[in-house]
């Protein structure tokens, strides 16, 4: 069993930067795919960015510039650095692994956006 731990929300201006951080409980294996997700109110959950065992990385369009994400698998954490953030990136961020066809969730972490 995996438990996922998510930190580093919070409030943050228009222009500003916040690093999410993901811890992982439990065995994690290096060619796991982990990642993030956001959910607005009243939207549905998108996917922002993953990266998979072999370091390869994929991100939203609406964040590729802004965002990196990267993962230290010595202390199976997942991190996403974000910069230059905008309103529209006001949402909950969750994290996600993927082992195989099993998938888990973080609760979440509110990253607010706002002047």
């Amino acid at each position: 069993q995996v438990q996922l731990v998510e930190s580093g929300g919070g409030l943050v201006q228009p222009g500003g930067s916040l690093r999410l951080s993901c811890a992982a409980s439990g065995t994690i294996f290096n060619g796991d795919v982990m990642g993030w997700y956001r959910q607005a109110p009243g939207k549905q959950r998108e996917l922002v960015a993953n990266v998979l065992g072999t370091g390869r990385t994929n991100y939203a369009d609406s964040v590729k510039g802004r965002f990196t994400i990267s993962r230290d698998n010595a202390v199976n954490t997942v991190y996403l650095e974000m910069n230059n953030l905008k309103p529209e990136d006001t949402a909950v961020y969750l994290c996600n692994v993927r082992d195989g066809p099993t998938v888990y969730w973080g609760q979440g972490t509110q990253v607010t956006v706002s002047s």
